[in-house]
């Protein structure tokens, strides 16, 4: 049993990895600064060996480090277009509280620490049509790309004998979660095509992406855990499924099998440029690992959780959308407020 701090645990990711960890009997601490809501974790609130700790990984001090073994940082602005809301405060919180974060976890004795990267850092990349690796360039077309490698980078000049840091590049994450997410591309497919019965495919629906469920990302970090450390420290890995490399098309295609009577419209053209299709073999080779679920079965249990009231869009499921509504809310009180009241 491991004493496991998880950074943006109530996050996407983050909450999935905490159920995960807690399944395995794990003292777990989660440290959020719980956005979009503690209630997220409320399934998860009563189960023994859980601390929740609502902090800022900018500001945090040592305390929450003291025993911990291992360090998963899942937290950050975490998409393109919210990550162009604020610019100055996405690379606070996305490559200098990382770095805040690995720092305190070193000083404090952590062995392991493990970072949530991702594979937008490959950018617009696969002209040449082979299959990305990590060692492949990195063009990113994002200031949320750039924050990632930016922040690897730090980080990999704090690895050590005594301390461990692992990169987990993920690939585009779907399925269902403490708090979900409708800004993915399976996710939103599914929910517009549950709704409106049309999907819109942006760029010609040419454009690549590698997929995977969430709880394939979590099962991820707990094998990185327990990994060799010869095998795993300083190293990146992708983590995917190369079987679940898919063009924006063929994915609404796969959402209509699903969803019936859903027209597909093709729009010509779309700002997003980003296209890679990622090789994956490093960590099935090295580590053994391979996902165990498939984008039909993600979708389908995104539709079943609409069907039965399980789940729903609101604001908080749009991260861009409730990161907007957040920044426009602190705009009004500052507006409104007298010596520091609204009342």
């Amino acid at each position: 049993m491991k004493t496991v701090l998880v950074i943006g645990g109530a996050g996407y990711i983050g909450s999935v990895v905490t159920e995960l960890l807690l399944d395995q009997g794990h003292q777990v601490r989660v440290l959020d600064r719980l956005f979009f809501g503690r209630d997220l974790l409320a399934p998860l609130a009563k189960r023994e060996g859980l601390t929740i700790i609502r902090d800022d990984t900018r500001y945090t001090g040592a305390a929450a480090f003291e025993g911990v073994d291992v360090v998963m940082d899942l937290a950050g602005i975490s998409n393109d277009p919210a990550s162009d809301l604020a610019p100055r405060i996405t690379e606070e919180i996305n490559l200098t509280g990382a770095l805040h974060i690995a720092r305190l976890a070193r000083s404090a004795g952590v062995t392991r620490y493990l970072y949530s990267s991702s594979c937008s850092i490959y950018g617009h990349n696969n002209g040449n049509g082979e299959r990305l690796t990590e060692s492949s360039p990195k063009v990113p077309v994002s200031l949320y790309a750039r924050t990632k490698i930016g922040a690897e980078d730090a980080l990999a000049k704090l690895n050590d004998d005594n301390f461990t840091v692992v990169f987990l590049r993920n690939a585009t994450v779907y399925g269902l979660s403490y708090r979900m997410r409708f800004d993915l591309v399976i996710n939103l497919m599914t929910l517009y095509a549950y709704k409106h019965r049309r999907l819109y495919v942006m760029g010609g629906g040419q454009q690549w992406r590698p997929l995977i469920h969430v709880r394939d990302v979590a099962r991820a970090f707990l094998l990185m855990m327990d990994a060799p450390k010869e095998k795993v420290a300083g190293q990146a890995f992708n983590v995917g499924s190369t079987d679940q490399n898919y063009q924006i098309y063929r994915i609404a295609q796969m959402v209509r099998d699903v969803v019936p009577h859903t027209d597909l419209e093709i729009v010509p053209d779309d700002p997003d440029k980003r296209s890679y299709n990622v090789s994956f073999d490093k960590i099935e080779r090295e580590l053994g690992f391979r996902v165990e679920k498939t984008p039909y079965e993600g979708i389908v249990e995104v539709k079943q959780a609409l069907e039965q009231g399980r789940v729903e869009e609101t604001i908080r499921t749009k991260t861009v959308h409730y990161y907007r509504y957040l920044l426009d809310a602190e705009k009004l009180l500052q507006e409104v407020s007298y010596n520091g009241k609204v009342f």
